[in-house]
Protein backbone atom coordinates (compact mmCIF):
# COMPACT_ATOMS: atom_id res chain seq x y z
CA UNK A 1 0.00 0.00 0.00
CA UNK A 2 1.90 3.16 0.66
CA UNK A 3 3.65 4.87 3.90
CA UNK A 4 2.82 7.92 2.99
CA UNK A 5 1.90 9.26 6.36
CA UNK A 6 0.07 12.88 5.02
CA UNK A 7 -2.04 10.82 2.64
CA UNK A 8 -3.27 7.66 5.00
CA UNK A 9 -3.77 10.60 8.23
CA UNK A 10 -6.18 11.88 5.06
CA UNK A 11 -8.47 9.15 4.21
CA UNK A 12 -9.01 7.99 7.97
CA UNK A 13 -10.05 11.63 8.17
CA UNK A 14 -12.37 11.43 5.38
CA UNK A 15 -13.32 7.55 7.03
CA UNK A 16 -14.45 9.60 10.04
CA UNK A 17 -16.74 11.73 8.15
CA UNK A 18 -17.90 9.61 5.53
CA UNK A 19 -18.85 6.54 8.35
CA UNK A 20 -18.43 3.63 5.33
CA UNK A 21 -18.51 0.30 6.69
CA UNK A 22 -15.00 -0.68 5.59
CA UNK A 23 -12.11 0.67 3.44
CA UNK A 24 -10.37 -0.74 0.33
CA UNK A 25 -7.24 0.08 -1.31
CA UNK A 26 -7.24 -0.44 -4.88
CA UNK A 27 -4.01 -2.02 -7.03
CA UNK A 28 -4.97 -1.74 -10.21
CA UNK A 29 -4.54 -5.59 -10.60
CA UNK A 30 -6.54 -7.24 -13.32
CA UNK A 31 -7.62 -9.57 -10.65
CA UNK A 32 -9.03 -6.33 -8.48
CA UNK A 33 -10.91 -5.39 -11.99
CA UNK A 34 -12.41 -8.33 -11.94
CA UNK A 35 -14.27 -8.33 -8.51
CA UNK A 36 -15.39 -5.18 -9.09
CA UNK A 37 -17.04 -6.08 -12.06
CA UNK A 38 -18.36 -9.27 -10.60
CA UNK A 39 -19.66 -7.05 -7.50
CA UNK A 40 -21.42 -4.15 -9.58
CA UNK A 41 -22.59 -6.78 -11.68
CA UNK A 42 -24.29 -8.77 -8.58
CA UNK A 43 -25.60 -5.43 -7.16
CA UNK A 44 -27.16 -4.32 -9.98
CA UNK A 45 -24.75 -1.36 -10.60
CA UNK A 46 -23.66 -2.77 -13.87
CA UNK A 47 -24.67 -5.35 -16.74
CA UNK A 48 -22.61 -7.37 -18.70
CA UNK A 49 -22.84 -7.05 -22.10
CA UNK A 50 -23.11 -9.68 -24.84
CA UNK A 51 -19.87 -11.30 -24.64
CA UNK A 52 -19.44 -12.24 -28.34
CA UNK A 53 -20.57 -8.64 -29.56
CA UNK A 54 -19.00 -6.40 -26.76
CA UNK A 55 -16.72 -8.89 -25.00
CA UNK A 56 -15.42 -6.57 -21.86
CA UNK A 57 -17.76 -4.61 -21.86
CA UNK A 58 -20.60 -2.97 -19.57
CA UNK A 59 -23.89 -1.01 -19.19
CA UNK A 60 -24.75 1.34 -16.90
CA UNK A 61 -27.63 3.88 -15.81
CA UNK A 62 -27.68 6.73 -13.99
CA UNK A 63 -30.08 8.62 -11.86
CA UNK A 64 -32.49 10.28 -14.31
CA UNK A 65 -31.96 13.34 -12.48
CA UNK A 66 -27.93 12.95 -12.68
CA UNK A 67 -27.00 12.56 -17.00
CA UNK A 68 -24.66 15.56 -17.21
CA UNK A 69 -22.11 17.82 -15.62
CA UNK A 70 -23.73 20.75 -13.50
CA UNK A 71 -21.65 23.54 -13.83
CA UNK A 72 -24.56 25.72 -11.64
CA UNK A 73 -23.65 23.79 -8.95
CA UNK A 74 -19.27 23.62 -9.60
CA UNK A 75 -17.46 26.29 -7.49
CA UNK A 76 -14.40 27.62 -6.91
CA UNK A 77 -13.46 28.41 -3.24
CA UNK A 78 -10.74 30.70 -3.09
CA UNK A 79 -9.96 33.59 -0.39
CA UNK A 80 -10.02 36.21 -3.13
CA UNK A 81 -13.28 36.59 -5.34
CA UNK A 82 -11.19 37.91 -8.49
CA UNK A 83 -8.66 34.51 -7.86
CA UNK A 84 -11.60 32.16 -8.71
CA UNK A 85 -11.44 34.11 -12.67
CA UNK A 86 -14.21 35.43 -14.42
CA UNK A 87 -15.98 32.21 -15.70
CA UNK A 88 -16.59 30.42 -12.95
CA UNK A 89 -18.80 30.77 -9.69
CA UNK A 90 -16.80 31.25 -6.61
CA UNK A 91 -17.95 30.47 -2.39
CA UNK A 92 -15.23 31.17 0.71
CA UNK A 93 -13.42 28.27 1.04
CA UNK A 94 -15.00 27.76 4.65
CA UNK A 95 -18.34 27.79 3.43
CA UNK A 96 -17.59 25.64 0.88
CA UNK A 97 -16.61 22.85 3.56
CA UNK A 98 -19.30 23.51 6.16
CA UNK A 99 -22.20 23.05 3.61
CA UNK A 100 -20.49 20.24 1.69
CA UNK A 101 -19.42 18.23 5.00
CA UNK A 102 -23.26 18.14 6.20
CA UNK A 103 -23.79 16.55 3.11
CA UNK A 104 -21.14 13.87 3.38
CA UNK A 105 -21.58 13.41 7.16
CA UNK A 106 -21.78 9.58 7.68
CA UNK A 107 -23.26 9.52 3.79
CA UNK A 108 -21.32 6.38 3.46
CA UNK A 109 -22.62 4.08 6.04
CA UNK A 110 -23.25 0.50 4.50
CA UNK A 111 -21.20 1.44 1.99
CA UNK A 112 -17.58 0.42 0.83
CA UNK A 113 -15.17 3.75 0.53
CA UNK A 114 -12.39 3.11 -2.38
CA UNK A 115 -9.32 4.84 -2.08
CA UNK A 116 -7.95 5.36 -6.06
CA UNK A 117 -4.17 6.50 -6.63
CA UNK A 118 -4.54 7.84 -10.02
CA UNK A 119 -2.03 9.49 -12.10
CA UNK A 120 -2.86 12.44 -14.69
CA UNK A 121 0.08 12.12 -17.11
CA UNK A 122 2.73 9.14 -17.71
CA UNK A 123 3.58 8.00 -14.26
CA UNK A 124 6.89 9.40 -12.98
CA UNK A 125 6.99 11.97 -15.85
CA UNK A 126 7.35 15.99 -15.51
CA UNK A 127 4.03 17.13 -16.71
CA UNK A 128 1.90 14.45 -14.67
CA UNK A 129 0.16 15.26 -11.78
CA UNK A 130 -0.81 12.72 -9.09
CA UNK A 131 -4.49 12.24 -7.31
CA UNK A 132 -6.02 10.10 -4.26
CA UNK A 133 -9.63 9.86 -4.94
CA UNK A 134 -12.18 8.56 -2.41
CA UNK A 135 -15.27 6.87 -3.83
CA UNK A 136 -18.26 5.02 -2.72
CA UNK A 137 -18.71 3.75 -6.70
CA UNK A 138 -17.72 0.90 -8.21
CA UNK A 139 -18.65 2.42 -11.26
CA UNK A 140 -16.30 5.26 -10.92
CA UNK A 141 -14.01 3.46 -9.67
CA UNK A 142 -13.80 1.17 -13.40
CA UNK A 143 -13.96 4.29 -15.30
CA UNK A 144 -10.97 5.78 -13.46
CA UNK A 145 -9.47 2.70 -14.19
CA UNK A 146 -9.46 3.47 -17.71
CA UNK A 147 -9.53 7.10 -17.67
CA UNK A 148 -6.05 7.49 -15.28
CA UNK A 149 -2.74 5.85 -14.78
CA UNK A 150 -4.01 3.69 -11.70
CA UNK A 151 -2.90 1.64 -9.33
CA UNK A 152 0.12 0.56 -6.82
CA UNK A 153 2.79 2.14 -9.31
CA UNK A 154 1.62 5.72 -8.88
CA UNK A 155 1.47 5.26 -4.73
CA UNK A 156 5.17 4.26 -5.30
CA UNK A 157 6.10 6.80 -7.27
CA UNK A 158 4.74 9.16 -4.43
CA UNK A 159 6.88 7.81 -2.15
CA UNK A 160 5.99 8.86 1.58
CA UNK A 161 6.02 12.50 1.28
CA UNK A 162 5.03 13.18 -2.87
CA UNK A 163 2.46 16.15 -2.98
CA UNK A 164 -1.00 14.59 -4.45
CA UNK A 165 -4.62 16.35 -5.29
CA UNK A 166 -7.03 15.44 -2.60
CA UNK A 167 -10.46 14.50 -4.30
CA UNK A 168 -13.20 13.39 -1.89
CA UNK A 169 -16.30 11.94 -4.08
CA UNK A 170 -19.62 10.64 -2.92
CA UNK A 171 -22.90 9.39 -4.34
CA UNK A 172 -25.07 10.41 -0.79
CA UNK A 173 -28.93 10.45 -2.05
CA UNK A 174 -27.83 11.64 -5.42
CA UNK A 175 -30.06 14.40 -4.94
CA UNK A 176 -29.61 17.55 -7.23
CA UNK A 177 -30.30 19.63 -4.11
CA UNK A 178 -27.83 18.26 -2.30
CA UNK A 179 -25.21 18.11 -4.95
CA UNK A 180 -21.85 20.48 -4.86
CA UNK A 181 -18.29 20.22 -6.96
CA UNK A 182 -16.42 21.70 -4.97
CA UNK A 183 -12.62 23.07 -5.68
CA UNK A 184 -9.90 24.46 -3.13
CA UNK A 185 -7.38 25.40 -5.24
CA UNK A 186 -5.53 26.76 -2.41
CA UNK A 187 -5.58 23.42 -0.82
CA UNK A 188 -4.92 21.00 -3.96
CA UNK A 189 -8.70 19.47 -2.95
CA UNK A 190 -11.80 18.92 -4.78
CA UNK A 191 -14.73 17.56 -3.22
CA UNK A 192 -17.70 16.28 -4.70
CA UNK A 193 -20.91 15.15 -3.36
CA UNK A 194 -24.51 14.23 -4.70
CA UNK A 195 -23.62 13.04 -8.24
CA UNK A 196 -22.57 9.75 -10.25
CA UNK A 197 -22.09 10.63 -13.67
CA UNK A 198 -18.72 11.43 -15.63
CA UNK A 199 -17.19 15.00 -15.01
CA UNK A 200 -18.72 15.41 -11.83
CA UNK A 201 -17.82 11.72 -10.30
CA UNK A 202 -14.33 11.31 -12.12
CA UNK A 203 -12.53 14.08 -10.15
CA UNK A 204 -9.18 13.41 -12.68
CA UNK A 205 -10.86 14.60 -15.82
CA UNK A 206 -12.38 18.52 -15.81
CA UNK A 207 -12.31 18.75 -12.04
CA UNK A 208 -8.40 18.16 -11.98
CA UNK A 209 -7.30 17.93 -15.55
CA UNK A 210 -8.61 21.74 -16.29
CA UNK A 211 -9.81 23.24 -13.09
CA UNK A 212 -6.79 22.52 -10.15
CA UNK A 213 -4.79 21.74 -12.92
CA UNK A 214 -5.41 25.57 -14.24
CA UNK A 215 -4.19 26.77 -10.86
CA UNK A 216 -1.15 24.56 -10.84
CA UNK A 217 -0.19 25.86 -14.11
CA UNK A 218 -0.74 29.44 -13.60
CA UNK A 219 1.92 28.89 -10.24
CA UNK A 220 4.66 26.78 -11.94
CA UNK A 221 4.61 28.29 -15.69
CA UNK A 222 2.40 25.91 -17.98
CA UNK A 223 -0.38 25.35 -19.91
CA UNK A 224 -3.58 23.13 -18.56
CA UNK A 225 -5.72 23.55 -21.62
CA UNK A 226 -9.16 22.08 -22.98
CA UNK A 227 -7.22 21.11 -26.26
CA UNK A 228 -7.06 17.61 -28.55
CA UNK A 229 -3.34 16.50 -29.65
CA UNK A 230 -2.74 15.11 -32.86
CA UNK A 231 -0.10 14.02 -35.08
CA UNK A 232 0.03 14.65 -38.93
CA UNK A 233 2.37 12.37 -40.59
CA UNK A 234 3.58 12.72 -44.25
CA UNK A 235 7.35 11.17 -45.88
CA UNK A 236 8.06 9.58 -42.39
CA UNK A 237 7.91 13.15 -40.48
CA UNK A 238 5.28 14.02 -38.16
CA UNK A 239 4.25 17.37 -37.13
CA UNK A 240 1.91 17.77 -33.92
CA UNK A 241 -0.87 20.56 -33.32
CA UNK A 242 -3.14 21.30 -30.28
CA UNK A 243 -6.73 22.54 -30.78
CA UNK A 244 -9.07 24.09 -28.89
CA UNK A 245 -13.05 24.09 -29.29
CA UNK A 246 -16.00 24.84 -27.39
CA UNK A 247 -17.34 21.30 -26.04
CA UNK A 248 -19.93 19.76 -28.43
CA UNK A 249 -17.67 20.95 -31.30
CA UNK A 250 -16.08 18.04 -32.62
CA UNK A 251 -12.87 18.02 -30.97
CA UNK A 252 -12.73 13.89 -30.45
CA UNK A 253 -13.74 13.66 -34.28
CA UNK A 254 -10.88 15.79 -35.49
CA UNK A 255 -8.21 13.85 -33.18
CA UNK A 256 -9.70 10.64 -34.80
CA UNK A 257 -9.77 12.21 -38.43
CA UNK A 258 -8.98 9.97 -41.28
CA UNK A 259 -7.88 11.52 -43.97
CA UNK A 260 -9.69 11.72 -47.50
CA UNK A 261 -8.35 9.81 -50.16
CA UNK A 262 -6.70 12.61 -52.21
CA UNK A 263 -4.45 13.05 -49.38
CA UNK A 264 -3.85 9.78 -48.53
CA UNK A 265 -2.69 9.24 -51.70
CA UNK A 266 0.02 11.94 -51.17
CA UNK A 267 1.33 9.81 -47.94
CA UNK A 268 -0.91 11.77 -44.96
CA UNK A 269 -1.50 10.27 -41.82
CA UNK A 270 -3.48 11.53 -38.76
CA UNK A 271 -2.30 9.77 -35.35
CA UNK A 272 -4.21 10.40 -32.08
CA UNK A 273 -2.80 11.36 -28.62
CA UNK A 274 -5.41 12.65 -26.64
CA UNK A 275 -8.87 14.12 -27.99
CA UNK A 276 -9.76 16.74 -25.04
CA UNK A 277 -6.81 18.14 -22.46
CA UNK A 278 -3.71 18.89 -23.37
CA UNK A 279 -1.17 20.25 -20.80
CA UNK A 280 1.93 21.87 -21.85
CA UNK A 281 5.30 23.26 -21.19
CA UNK A 282 8.30 24.73 -22.62
CA UNK A 283 11.05 21.61 -23.06
CA UNK A 284 14.78 21.91 -22.82
CA UNK A 285 14.98 22.56 -26.24
CA UNK A 286 12.54 25.60 -26.03
CA UNK A 287 10.09 24.15 -28.06
CA UNK A 288 6.34 23.81 -26.26
CA UNK A 289 5.92 20.12 -25.52
CA UNK A 290 2.24 18.81 -24.66
CA UNK A 291 0.95 15.39 -23.20
CA UNK A 292 -2.13 13.91 -23.01
CA UNK A 293 -3.34 13.64 -19.17
CA UNK A 294 -5.92 11.30 -19.53
CA UNK A 295 -5.39 7.17 -20.57
CA UNK A 296 -9.03 7.02 -22.31
CA UNK A 297 -12.10 8.31 -24.18
CA UNK A 298 -15.31 9.80 -22.36
CA UNK A 299 -16.89 10.55 -25.29
CA UNK A 300 -20.88 11.24 -26.39
CA UNK A 301 -22.37 8.55 -27.71
CA UNK A 302 -25.25 9.86 -30.38
CA UNK A 303 -24.04 11.05 -33.57
CA UNK A 304 -21.22 8.54 -33.55
CA UNK A 305 -21.11 6.08 -35.99
CA UNK A 306 -18.98 4.70 -38.88
CA UNK A 307 -19.13 7.66 -41.27
CA UNK A 308 -18.75 10.59 -38.18
CA UNK A 309 -16.19 8.95 -36.74
CA UNK A 310 -15.11 4.92 -37.47
CA UNK A 311 -12.23 5.18 -35.43
CA UNK A 312 -14.40 6.41 -32.38
CA UNK A 313 -16.39 3.08 -33.44
CA UNK A 314 -13.86 0.91 -33.58
CA UNK A 315 -12.62 1.75 -29.90
CA UNK A 316 -15.67 1.14 -28.04
CA UNK A 317 -16.05 -2.44 -29.38
CA UNK A 318 -14.49 -4.20 -26.54
CA UNK A 319 -13.37 -3.31 -22.43
CA UNK A 320 -15.79 -0.52 -22.50
CA UNK A 321 -18.28 1.25 -20.18
CA UNK A 322 -21.56 2.53 -21.71
CA UNK A 323 -23.69 5.02 -19.88
CA UNK A 324 -27.64 6.05 -20.42
CA UNK A 325 -27.40 4.23 -23.93
CA UNK A 326 -30.10 2.39 -25.49
CA UNK A 327 -29.92 -1.73 -24.33
CA UNK A 328 -31.05 -4.11 -26.85
CA UNK A 329 -32.66 -7.11 -25.87
CA UNK A 330 -29.88 -9.32 -26.52
CA UNK A 331 -27.55 -7.00 -24.51
CA UNK A 332 -25.75 -5.09 -26.70
CA UNK A 333 -26.20 -1.46 -27.16
CA UNK A 334 -27.67 1.26 -29.64
CA UNK A 335 -27.77 5.03 -29.97
CA UNK A 336 -29.33 7.62 -32.50
CA UNK A 337 -27.34 9.00 -35.33
CA UNK A 338 -25.53 5.88 -34.47
CA UNK A 339 -24.38 2.25 -36.64
CA UNK A 340 -27.22 0.68 -38.28
CA UNK A 341 -30.59 0.21 -37.72
CA UNK A 342 -32.00 0.16 -34.02
CA UNK A 343 -32.79 -3.08 -32.90
CA UNK A 344 -36.58 -4.15 -33.07
CA UNK A 345 -36.89 -4.11 -29.06
CA UNK A 346 -34.73 -3.08 -26.16
CA UNK A 347 -34.62 -0.71 -22.99
CA UNK A 348 -34.11 3.04 -23.07
CA UNK A 349 -31.65 4.68 -20.82
CA UNK A 350 -34.85 4.88 -18.37
CA UNK A 351 -35.26 1.39 -18.00
CA UNK A 352 -38.64 1.28 -20.06
CA UNK A 353 -39.15 -1.11 -22.64
CA UNK A 354 -38.56 0.63 -26.35
CA UNK A 355 -38.77 -0.10 -29.74
CA UNK A 356 -38.58 2.17 -33.09
CA UNK A 357 -40.98 5.14 -33.60
CA UNK A 358 -42.58 4.37 -29.88
CA UNK A 359 -43.85 8.07 -28.99
CA UNK A 360 -45.14 9.81 -25.63
CA UNK A 361 -48.83 10.83 -24.75
CA UNK A 362 -47.90 14.33 -26.18
CA UNK A 363 -47.12 12.50 -29.89
CA UNK A 364 -43.46 13.31 -29.35
CA UNK A 365 -40.89 10.44 -30.22
CA UNK A 366 -38.91 8.71 -27.72
CA UNK A 367 -35.32 8.18 -27.99
CA UNK A 368 -33.59 5.12 -26.96
CA UNK A 369 -30.61 6.87 -25.33
CA UNK A 370 -30.25 9.86 -23.39
CA UNK A 371 -28.42 12.77 -25.70
CA UNK A 372 -25.54 13.09 -23.33
CA UNK A 373 -25.02 9.01 -23.35
CA UNK A 374 -21.41 8.32 -23.18
CA UNK A 375 -18.91 5.73 -23.62
CA UNK A 376 -15.85 5.44 -21.73
CA UNK A 377 -13.02 3.35 -23.43
CA UNK A 378 -8.58 2.82 -23.44
CA UNK A 379 -7.02 4.89 -25.99
CA UNK A 380 -4.88 2.31 -26.62
CA UNK A 381 -8.25 0.49 -28.56
CA UNK A 382 -8.21 3.48 -30.82
CA UNK A 383 -6.61 2.45 -34.25
CA UNK A 384 -5.43 6.02 -34.79
CA UNK A 385 -3.87 5.96 -31.49
CA UNK A 386 -0.09 7.38 -31.89
CA UNK A 387 2.51 5.12 -30.79
CA UNK A 388 4.16 7.99 -28.51
CA UNK A 389 0.69 8.97 -27.09
CA UNK A 390 2.30 8.03 -23.94
CA UNK A 391 5.49 9.11 -24.14
CA UNK A 392 6.63 10.96 -20.76
CA UNK A 393 8.10 13.49 -22.91
CA UNK A 394 5.34 14.75 -24.57
CA UNK A 395 5.45 15.61 -28.06
CA UNK A 396 6.56 18.77 -29.80
CA UNK A 397 3.90 21.12 -31.05
CA UNK A 398 4.31 23.02 -34.06
CA UNK A 399 0.64 25.02 -34.43
CA UNK A 400 -2.42 25.81 -32.00
CA UNK A 401 -5.63 26.19 -33.28
CA UNK A 402 -8.13 28.11 -31.12
CA UNK A 403 -11.53 28.38 -31.54
CA UNK A 404 -12.51 31.36 -28.76
CA UNK A 405 -15.19 34.40 -28.41
CA UNK A 406 -14.67 37.45 -30.34
CA UNK A 407 -13.46 39.15 -27.21
CA UNK A 408 -11.06 36.74 -26.05
CA UNK A 409 -7.84 37.31 -27.20
CA UNK A 410 -6.34 34.04 -26.82
CA UNK A 411 -2.30 34.59 -27.76
CA UNK A 412 0.94 32.59 -27.18
CA UNK A 413 3.93 35.97 -27.51
CA UNK A 414 7.63 35.79 -27.66
CA UNK A 415 6.98 37.19 -24.21
CA UNK A 416 6.03 33.96 -22.52
CA UNK A 417 7.88 31.59 -24.62
CA UNK A 418 10.97 33.31 -26.86
CA UNK A 419 12.08 32.53 -29.77
CA UNK A 420 9.34 29.82 -29.74
CA UNK A 421 6.19 31.22 -31.58
CA UNK A 422 5.35 32.05 -34.30
CA UNK A 423 2.13 34.24 -34.42
CA UNK A 424 -0.17 33.86 -36.86
CA UNK A 425 -3.91 35.67 -37.01
CA UNK A 426 -6.95 34.93 -38.74
CA UNK A 427 -9.24 37.48 -40.10
CA UNK A 428 -10.44 39.18 -37.17
CA UNK A 429 -13.44 41.07 -36.65
CA UNK A 430 -13.41 44.83 -36.21
CA UNK A 431 -14.12 44.18 -32.06
CA UNK A 432 -11.31 42.06 -31.28
CA UNK A 433 -8.68 43.04 -34.04
CA UNK A 434 -5.13 44.50 -32.05
CA UNK A 435 -1.35 44.20 -33.24
CA UNK A 436 -0.19 41.04 -32.70
CA UNK A 437 3.75 41.09 -31.34
CA UNK A 438 5.29 39.30 -34.23
CA UNK A 439 9.10 39.22 -33.04
CA UNK A 440 11.57 36.65 -33.26
CA UNK A 441 9.09 34.38 -34.55
CA UNK A 442 9.67 30.54 -34.91
CA UNK A 443 7.58 27.81 -35.70
CA UNK A 444 4.57 27.58 -33.61
CA UNK A 445 1.49 28.77 -35.63
CA UNK A 446 -1.71 30.38 -32.87
CA UNK A 447 -4.82 31.05 -35.10
CA UNK A 448 -7.97 32.50 -33.69
CA UNK A 449 -11.13 32.27 -35.28
CA UNK A 450 -13.84 34.48 -33.45
CA UNK A 451 -16.65 32.65 -34.04
CA UNK A 452 -18.40 31.21 -30.85
CA UNK A 453 -18.27 31.65 -27.55
CA UNK A 454 -15.50 29.11 -25.83
CA UNK A 455 -16.19 27.35 -22.63
CA UNK A 456 -12.66 26.00 -23.01
CA UNK A 457 -10.18 28.24 -21.04
CA UNK A 458 -10.73 28.64 -18.02
CA UNK A 459 -9.21 31.75 -15.88
CA UNK A 460 -6.33 30.26 -15.11
CA UNK A 461 -5.85 29.18 -18.52
CA UNK A 462 -5.28 32.47 -19.72
CA UNK A 463 -3.81 34.01 -17.40
CA UNK A 464 -0.79 32.16 -17.59
CA UNK A 465 -0.44 32.65 -21.17
CA UNK A 466 -0.39 36.54 -20.78
CA UNK A 467 -4.21 36.58 -22.41
CA UNK A 468 -6.72 39.16 -21.49
CA UNK A 469 -10.71 38.49 -20.88
CA UNK A 470 -12.51 42.14 -22.08
CA UNK A 471 -15.58 41.57 -20.66
CA UNK A 472 -17.59 39.94 -17.69
CA UNK A 473 -18.96 37.13 -19.39
CA UNK A 474 -22.74 37.13 -18.26
CA UNK A 475 -24.65 34.92 -15.17
CA UNK A 476 -21.63 34.38 -12.98
CA UNK A 477 -23.21 32.80 -10.08
CA UNK A 478 -21.15 33.75 -6.91
CA UNK A 479 -22.23 32.17 -3.42
CA UNK A 480 -22.08 34.08 -0.66
CA UNK A 481 -24.14 34.11 2.74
Amino acid sequence: MTQHTNLKAWVDEMSQLCRPEQVVWLDGSAEEKKKLEDEAVASGELLRLNEEKFPGCFYHRTDPKDVARTENLTFICTKKEEDAGPTNHWMKPEEGYAKTSEIFKGSMKGRTMYVIPFSMGPVGSEFSKIGIQITDSIYVCLNMGIMTRMGQQVLDTLGDAGEFTKCLHGKADLNPERRLIMHFPEDNTIWSVGSGYGGNALLGKKCLALRIASWLAKQEGWLAEHMLILGIEKDGKTRYITAAFPSACGKTNLAMLIPPDGLKHKGYKITTVGDDIAWLRQGHDGRLWAVNPEAGFFGVAPGTNSKSNPNALASVQKNTIFTNVLLGSDKTVWWEDGEGEPPAKGTDWLGRPWEPGIEDEAGEKINGAHPNSRFTAPLTQCPSAAENWDDPKGVPIDAIFSVAAARVSLRLCTKHFPGTMECMWAPPSPRNARPLNTENRARCAVIQWPCCPSAATTWGIISSIGSRWERKPPNRRRYST
